[in-house]
Formats: structure tokens, C-alpha cells, sequence
């Protein structure tokens, strides 16, 4: 999990300066926030689109692990309706060549952050999303059973854009509030022979001097 010099800087500065006010840390805090998602497993300011994919977790396995990854519909192009085509299984094999390798899959992550730190939710965070596939971590297979997956639109080959780390910030530390969540991973890590996301370029020193999270 290396940084790559394209990375957001990596100063103690910007690292404070994700959360300029702490707001973050203020909405972790506030009790109406935290406990609705807990009750609700919804996440507040988020929007939402129900995704079909998903079920329910064990019982008793409450989520411990955030697994981070990127993805672009089509691939490279941002802003598009092609993530929740895919996570809504409408995605239109004909509309592009790569849909056609795509198109049925029934895949879902529990959030999704835009370029400009818009977060769409499509799962609840008290189901299990169907995000890390044949997966493991420290030993523990199927990580969708204990992990929320959340997708951050972007590519291997650029860096992610402030606005979302700093939601992404935001969001780890509501979540942390609500679950005893005090881990987190790339999809590279937890199926490192099928996957490379988030990338080389994604900040790991950053986010996890933000958050707290090992």
C-alpha cells in the first residue's frame, strides 16, 4: 500500500485540513446521526438507490473492516450513470465493449463517492454488499460478511481529488461510531490475485492519519 508522489500532499497540514471546522467530527459525534445508522444502517447526507445485491450478514457478525476500491464506468470516463447501472443490474451490454464483460454481474458496494465527493449509498451498512468477492483478510475468508465496501470513482492511473478524501474522512468516522470498525484495506489486499484497486495512487498515509484506522 505505497503512495505514489502523484498523491495528495502528505503534510500534517492537509491532513488537518480535511476536516476544516470538524465537521467530521462533529457529525461522528452527534447522537442522532451515529444512531440512525445504526438503527437504520443508513447513512446520513448520503443519496440513495436501492441495489438488489445484497443479503444479510451472518449473525451476529456486525461490519469490522472498511474495504476501499476505485471503479469508472466506462472505464476512465467519470460522472456517469454507469456505476449505478451496474449496481442496479441495468447496465446495457450494447451501450459500450466493455459493459458486454460486465453487464451480468450482480455486484453492489455500500457507498459510492463521486469525483466531487457526492456520496450515493446503495446498500445498508447493517446488510452484506457483494463488493470483495473470493476475498481475505488476516487469515478470515469472505470478507463481505464483516466489511462495508466503499467504492471511490477514479482509476489506478490518477489521483483521487480532495473532495474525497475528505468525504471519504467524514464517512470512515460515522461509521466508526456506529460499528467497531478499526481496520481498513484495498481490494488489492484482500484479493490481491484478482484485483489492484484503489491503486498506486491512492494516499494510505493520508486517510489513515484522518481517520485513525490501521
Amino acid at each position: 500500500m505505497q503512495n505514489h508522489p502523484g498523491s495528495i500532499a502528505r503534510d500534517a497540514a492537509t491532513t488537518t485540513r480535511l476536516d476544516e471546522g470538524g465537521l467530521f467530527a462533529t457529525l461522528a459525534r452527534a447522537p442522532d446521526s451515529v444512531n440512525r445508522l445504526r438503527a437504520t444502517g443508513m447513512l446520513d447526507g448520503a443519496r440513495v438507490i436501492a441495489s438488489p445485491n445484497h443479503d444479510e450478514r451472518p449473525e451476529g457478525v456486525m461490519p469490522e473492516l472498511l474495504i476501499i476500491h476505485n471503479i469508472s464506468l466506462p472505464p476512465r470516463n467519470f460522472g456517469g450513470p454507469g456505476i449505478i447501472e451496474l449496481f442496479t443490474n441495468q447496465l446495457d451490454p450494447g451501450e459500450h465493449p466493455y459493459y458486454a464483460t460486465i453487464a451480468a454481474l450482480e455486484v453492489s458496494s455500500h457507498l459510492l463517492i463521486r469525483r466531487n465527493g457526492a456520496v450515493i449509498q446503495f446498500v445498508r451498512c447493517d446488510h452484506r454488499a457483494w463488493h470483495a468477492g473470493v476475498s481475505s483478510w488476516n487469515g478470515r475468508e469472505r470478507c463481505n460478511d464483516f466489511s462495508i465496501g466503499i467504492e471511490l470513482e477514479g482509476t489506478d492511473e490518477m489521483p483521487f481529488t480532495y473532495a474525497q478524501y475528505a468525504k471519504l474522512t467524514g464517512v470512515a468516522q460515522v461509521l466508526m461510531r456506529a460499528y467497531p470498525i478499526r481496520h481498513a484495506a484495498g481490494h488489492s489486499d484482500v484479493a490481491p490475485e484478482r484485483k489492484t484497486d484503489p491503486g498506486p495512487f491512492f494516499n494510505w498515509k493520508l486517510f489513515r492519519a484522518s481517520t485513525g484506522l490501521l
